[in-house]
């Protein structure tokens, strides 16, 4: 029987060898391990891409209502100053001191051997600040309006024409007692004799009469 010599018996066996090493397929394994993580920080590094991308769009959004949401309250402080403006000029309109009124009192107001020489009216305005609006957590404050204390007063100089030159003071009294002033007079010193000038040369007395009305707020 022949015999068969492998001369390549070592070498192949010394190549299985190196095909059977540990070594080797635990490098293997690594190399897949290191190329696994790659392609898992690739997607998570896509996906932070995506959420960043996604939170822009989100503080543009929020960005936009914010802006929307100062503009209703600038709207809303603009509203509340022109409401307050067309209130006071309402109020001004319907409570303004009316002359045509006054004369019309003193044309009722009759006293014997008095007469009526000059009426001067006198208007003060007293400034009181306001404020300014402003906001809090949730809504508007509307403002303080700018008030104004105004003062009349209502000088009537005259003459007492009587022999006794006692008649300015049932005038005065009279004037205490008309309507009109009644409810336009300050509760207290609403009318008051200022002056009252006797003159034995003359056959009248002159007087002076002050009629304060009472202070309003505007």
């Amino acid at each position: 029987m022949p015999i068969r010599l492998n001369l390549l018996a070592e070498a192949q066996a010394t190549e299985d060898m190196r095909r059977r090493d540990p070594a080797k397929r635990v490098i293997w394994a690594a190399v897949l391990l290191i190329a696994s993580m790659l392609v898992w920080s690739s997607s998570l590094f896509l996906k932070g891409m995506l959420a960043n991308k996604d939170l822009g769009a989100v503080q543009i959004q929020m960005n936009n209502r914010t802006n929307q949401y100062q503009r209703v309250l600038d709207n809303q402080k603009q509203a509340a100053e022109i409401k307050m403006k067309l209130g006071a000029l309402h109020q001004l309109a319907t409570n303004r001191f009316l002359n045509g009124t006054l004369l019309n009192a003193l044309q009722q107001i009759t006293g014997e051997d008095v007469q009526l020489v000059h009426l001067k009216v006198e208007q003060t305005y007293v400034p009181v600040e306001g404020s300014k609006p402003g906001t809090n957590t949730s809504s508007a404050l509307p403002p303080k309006a700018a008030r104004m204390t105004e003062k009349i007063v209502v000088t009537l100089d005259g003459k007492d024409l009587s022999l006794s030159g006692e008649e300015y003071d049932k005038f005065k009294d009279a004037l205490a007692s008309n309507p009109y002033f009644q409810s336009a007079l300050g509760k207290t010193n609403g009318v008051t004799l200022k002056s009252f000038s006797p003159d034995p040369g003359k056959n009248f007395v002159q007087f002076t009469l002050e009629c304060r009305y009472a202070e309003k707020k505007r």
